[in-house]
């Protein structure tokens, strides 16, 4: 006996044999049992889910000369033997595909005329109906809108929208879905068991799984991995032999690039490719492993949606990114392979992607950037995972070298007068570099907040600076610092900027200002560094 491939010997006889449509069965049976048999059909739905299929069901169905109660043909009558062989002269299949003019629509027109010869109906089965041109659709609607009594049309179409409106009004529509994977695995085990072939439940869900909703392409993934598989199929033989790069090397993966490392990452990448496995393989892997770290983030841990459990997944890379960053790295890895077929040299490409998902965590959205910045404006940055604490107010830092600058910025002829007992001049520098801050005058708040010790002398307040610049700036702003001065103390308090002095020696000109706590905070917010 010949070879027969599994989608043929598998193909549905019945209505009850329809995977994952029991909608459509069961609507389909009802009208063949009641007699209610509509003049055209429109079969819509995916590649591989039946639609075909339930075409020829329903024209032995409705022509079997034994039907069932329930409305399935009985398959052993000389008509539903005829139909199913293909050789019926009643039933007349036709791929739209390749007759898409309107001369082959106007010989259908011409062979409608003529009754059926051995059966009840005839039945004509056009396959990618969407394929006809736009006037074999018009030559077509009058014949589908008043047929004889004794025809049925039934269209079977990947893409309902590329039929006119106008077909579709005048047809009854069934949208045929996608396969579930727990009934697709159920199907391929019983394919196993019929033909002594040792298979895991884990080999099994990952055909399930690539079949993407498509029996007829689980059927066919099926035929080619027990072809070199034999009597027994393994996980690790289909990886080897199909150039798949596996679960366990991307969770590696992922892994290197929640520690940041990625020379390590690399060595992986280099260790998959050298084992055969093709860029866009890698890359659709990748894709697919962070969706399945996306919909984990999401708190989606169904096994038949992962295709793994969810406890397979590194606890280390759920925990090291948040949801955002894994949408980013997404985008990356899809942007990727939409790129791939322009790209120069796909392996230097896929190691730029490889180093950039290295520093991931470095990713930040613009949300989380306003909520840094404003909590420096508050004058403090929350730690990440840390809830805002309360505003710490910022206190100037006093520490022995700026105490070395403001003397050494102190006028030598300048005698130091005592100040006055009601004035806390520390008090008044603290409030005055609040008061600007409240104001967004951030940047005269930070030159303040780097000045020496502050000092009243004569009727003024002294404030010594160890740059010019900042000098330059201060004086600039003298008179709108002597009227918050004024506003805090209730006197009139002149303003002087003490301007550094020129050092002699290469030793004092090294000697800088202290970093004050505000620049601390910008440097570690930004990842900078002081120059």
């Amino acid at each position: 006996m010949s070879y027969t491939v599994t989608a043929t010997r598998m193909r549905p006889a019945i209505f009850d044999q329809l995977a994952g449509q029991d909608f459509v069965a069961t609507s389909l049976k009802k009208s063949t049992s009641s007699g209610k048999i509509a003049h055209a059909y429109l079969f819509s739905g995916p590649r591989g889910v039946g639609k075909t299929s339930a075409a020829r069901i329903l024209a032995k169905a409705i022509n079997c000369q034994n039907p069932l109660p329930d409305g399935n043909p009985c398959c052993q009558c000389s008509s539903c033997r005829e139909i199913a062989q293909g050789n019926s002269m009643d039933v007349i299949e036709i791929d739209g595909a390749s007759n898409t003019s309107v001369n082959d629509v106007r010989q259908i027109k011409d062979e409608v005329l003529f009754a059926p010869a051995n059966s009840k109906y005839k039945v004509y089965i056009i396959d990618e109906v969407h394929m006809l041109s736009n006037s074999a659709f018009n030559a077509l609607l009058k014949t589908i809108e008043e047929p004889p009594p004794y025809i049925v049309f039934i269209f079977a179409t990947t893409e309902v929208y590329k039929v006119p409106a106008t077909i579709r009004s005048r047809c009854q529509h069934f949208n045929f879905r996608l396969i579930h994977t727990d009934v697709i695995k159920e199907r391929l085990r019983k394919i196993c068991d019929e033909s002594s072939i040792k298979a895991d439940d884990d080999v099994l869900f990952w055909i399930a799984k690539e079949a993407t909703g498509s029996l007829r392409d689980a059927y066919t993934l099926f035929d080619k991995i027990a072809a070199f598989s034999g009597d027994e199929i393994s996980l690790a033989l289909i990886k080897e032999k199909m150039g798949l790069v596996g679960f366990d090397k991307i969770n590696q993966l992922a892994e290197c690039f929640a520690d940041g490392s990625s020379k390590a990452a690399l060595e992986i990448l280099d260790d998959i490719l050298a084992s055969g496995v093709a860029v866009e393989q890698f890359v659709t892997e990748l894709t697919e492993y962070f969706r399945n770290i996306l919909l984990i983030k999401n708190n989606v841990d169904k096994e038949s949606v992962l295709g793994y459990s969810s406890a397979a997944f590194s606890p280390k890379v759920i925990s090291a990114f948040s949801v955002y960053q894994i949408e980013q790295a997404l985008a990356l890895v899809l942007q990727l392979y939409r790129d791939l077929r322009y790209s120069l040299s796909q392996r230097f490409e896929l190691e730029l992607l490889v180093t950039r998902l290295s520093s991931m965590k470095n990713f930040v959205s613009s949300s989380e950037l306003v909520e840094r910045l404003e909590a420096l404006k508050k004058g403090f940055v929350p730690a990440k995972g840390c809830a805002p604490k309360q505003d710490i107010p910022l206190k100037p830092v006093q520490d022995d070298s700026a105490s070395h600058q403001a003397e050494e910025t102190k006028p030598e002829d300048v005698q130091d007068e005592p100040e006055p007992a009601q004035i806390d001049i520390t008090a008044i520098r603290n409030n005055v570099i609040e008061a600007f801050k409240k104001e967004n005058e951030i940047f005269l708040a930070s030159s303040l907040e780097r000045t020496g010790g502050w000092k009243v002398q004569n009727g003024k307040v002294i404030i010594p600076c160890s740059e010019s610049f900042q000098a330059l700036k201060l004086e600039e702003a003298a008179q709108k610092i002597g009227s918050v001065v004024a506003e805090t103390t209730g006197q009139n308090l002149a303003v002087e900027v003490q301007k550094p002095q020129k050092q002699e020696n290469a030793s004092a000109a090294a000697v800088r200002p202290a970093v004050s706590p505000a620049v601390e905070m910008v440097k570690n917010v930004f990842k900078g560094e002081i120059v």
